[in-house]
């Protein structure tokens, strides 16, 4: 395993660990935050806002972690302390030793809503 992939399994993993200090070392004062809902958001807007899903999680499991240049690709499953699991795809990008950004791309219940072979409306849950 590489610097780069050890680095995000263990921020990842910092949010099952309860360990803010771990994830807090890991991150770039200059850290930015994409996601659906999020717009480049800075180290600290990310800290006050997705940190506290840490309380929630009790297990995450990677489904894949490649390599590409300073990024890092993970795919994980993660399951909630209310038994609830969710599968979401992130891109770290890391400089430095230290993640300076992240794209989450948000994945889908497990299991998954929809009948295998078929599709749920949009809007529809």
């Amino acid at each position: 395993m590489s610097e780069n992939t050890d680095i995000v399994k263990r921020a990842l993993r910092a949010y099952v660990n309860d360990d803010r200090d771990e994830i807090e070392a890991l991150i770039a004062d200059d850290f930015s935050f994409t996601s659906p809902y999020d717009n480049h958001i800075d180290r600290a807007s990310y800290m006050e806002r997705c940190w506290p899903n840490h309380e929630a999680t009790k297990h995450i499991e990677f489904i894949r972690l490649f390599e590409s240049g300073d990024d890092v690709v993970a795919s994980y499953e993660v399951t909630l302390i209310s038994g609830r699991e969710f599968r979401n795809t992130e891109i770290l990008s890391l400089k430095d030793g230290k993640i300076s950004a992240i794209e989450v791309f948000f994945g889908w219940d497990i299991p998954h809503p929809a009948a295998r072979g078929k599709s749920i409306d949009i809007g529809e849950e």
